[in-house]
Order: structure tokens, then C-alpha cells, then sequence
């Protein structure tokens, strides 16, 4: 099956470039989500890149417990929809529990799967079951070869709508890494493959309780991904990511995008042509 022709409202599939999945890291309020959206959009469409809207309703898995989570699952929710439908963009959220999986269904059109809860049974089968695409992020504790068990559990419950983001493997206590090895190894499964060029950069477990990050590195990541095959790229960026509500140490600023994405495509055409 193709799966991103399966996801209503994308466009440029014809294009030979990369997928995008980009946006905030969170829903922080109408204005800035319609502005980033609206930037994001215009940037992808002159440049042809297929394009789906990336922002989380809820953050479930925060260091601490003061730290900001969401505006209201509802609230949140339906900024995605007016998202999806006034600028005509697919839409692509978390979801962190079974019972969310078809509350958020009725929102967007892409559930995805945190790679914490990437093995979570109950969680990949009520997704499976929406009958949306589910993006299932690789664990940093899971093994590339080990994801397509987590892919399976969405194919056995009727779905065959599964793509795969690889955002780093743990190394130590307060780094990641990517193993760019994991994306010839998952994209034989037969699914669409992402590497996340920005959650890969974090750097958890600070002892301030703010996770911190490497974003100078983002586009070494990136590169990297076009060069080994990824089909598409997740980001998470943001005007001021200093004043971002959610994960600003690791975000690209929205200012950078397009040039990055012009730099990306020509690495791309080179890729194809080769």
C-alpha cells in the first residue's frame, strides 16, 4: 500500500522529494500554530515537498511535573482541526493511551506512537484499529531490526497504514544518537522510514529537569538521513524556540527552515539521480 497516498490532503507525492513532518512541539495556542503552519506551508509548497503538520494536543511525558503539558486536550484538538482544514494540511499528533487513540482519530489524519510507548500493545492496536496512519517512533532502548514486531501488532489488527521514525538510541544518561545503519534495516520492512532531526538532538535527564539539546546539529542529521535513504524528515521548529512552552532547547528556528529545506531538496535530487 502506498501510505502516503493513503493520507488525505498531501500533496507534491510526485515531486521525488522527501516527506516532511514539521511544526511545534506543542499546540500553544491558536495564533502562533495558524503562523507556523502558514510558513511551514508556504516554504514546502514552492519548494514541493509533501507536507504534514506536526504538533502534540498533550504532552504526557514531561521531566517534571510543573512543566507545561497542553492548553486542554479539546481546545488543543480542535486548533488541529481548524489547522487541517484552513490551510488544507494533513495533520499529524501524539497520542499517549488506547482510549485517545479514537478521540484524536476524529481530529487529524496521522496517529503517532512516542517512542517511549513503542512497544505499548494496547496503545499500537487501538490506533491500528482508527483506521489512520500510525507513525510509531523507534524506542531509544529498542533495536531497528526489533521494530517491525511493533509494526506488525498494527498490521495484524487490520492496518496496513505503518511508517517508522528512528529518533535516536540511548547513549548513557543524557544523550542520544542515531544509528544511521537502522534505516536500510527498517525501510526493507516496506514501510515508509523518518528520522527525527530534532528529538534525536535532545539531550534528557538533566539534573535542571529541562531537557537540553543540540539544534547546530540539526541539519548534520538531516543530511545524513536524505544520504542513507530516510523518505522523510521530522522536525520541530518554532519562532522563538527560546519561549517555546515545550522542547525549545533541541527546536530549529522557524527563520532557518527555509533555507535548510532548499539545502535538503538539492541533496536529494543528487540522491535520486545518482
Amino acid at each position: 500500500m502506498n501510505v502516503l497516498g493513503s493520507i488525505d490532503k498531501i500533496k507534491n507525492l510526485d515531486s521525488g522529494n522527501f516527506f516532511l513532518l514539521a511544526g511545534p512541539c506543542v499546540v500553544e495556542g491558536e495564533d502562533i500554530t495558524f503562523s507556523i503552519a502558514e510558513k511551514v506551508k508556504s516554504i514546502t509548497e514552492r519548494l514541493k515537498i509533501p507536507y504534514i503538520f506536526k504538533a502534540s494536543y498533550r504532552k504526557a511525558n514531561r521531566s517534571r511535573i510543573d512543566s507545561f503539558s497542553g492548553l486542554g486536550n479539546e481546545k488543543a484538538l480542535k486548533i488541529l482541526r481548524q489547522v487541517r482544514e484552513k490551510f488544507d494540511l494533513p495533520v499529524v499528533t501524539d497520542i499517549h493511551s488506547a482510549q485517545e487513540a479514537a478521540v484524536a482519530a476524529e481530529y487529524v489524519d496521522v496517529l503517532q506512537i512516542p517512542a517511549f510507548l513503542c512497544r505499548q500493545t494496547d496503545l499500537l492496536i487501538a490506533a491500528a484499529e482508527t483506521g489512520k496512519v500510525v507513525n510509531i517512533k523507534k524506542g531509544q532502548f529498542v533495536s531497528p531490526e526489533s521494530m517491525k514486531f511493533a509494526a506488525q501488532k498494527v498490521i495484524d489488527s487490520g492496518n496496513q497504514k505503518v511508517m517508522l521514525t528512528d529518533r535516536g538510541t540511548q547513549f548513557g544518561y543524557q544523550d542520544l544518537i542515531v544509528d544511521f545503519r537502522g534505516i536500510p534495516t527498517m525501510k526493507a520492512f516496506g514501510y515508509p522510514v523518518i528520522v527525527d532531526c530534532t528529538h534525536s538532538l535532545q539531550q534528557p535527564n538533566q539534573t535542571s529537569g529541562v531537557t537540553g539539546g543540540k539544534p547546530e546539529l540539526i541539519e548534520t542529521i538531516a543530511r545524513a538521513a536524505i544520504v542513507t535513504g530516510a523518505d522523510g524528515l521530522f522536525l520541530e521548529t518554532h519562532p522563538n524556540p527560546s519561549q517555546a512552552l515545550s522542547d525549545g532547547a533541541n527546536m530549529l528556528n522557524l527563520k532557518y527552515l527555509e533555507n535548510l529545506l532548499e539545502r535538503l531538496v538539492k541533496i536529494r535530487q543528487v540522491i535520486r539521480d545518482f
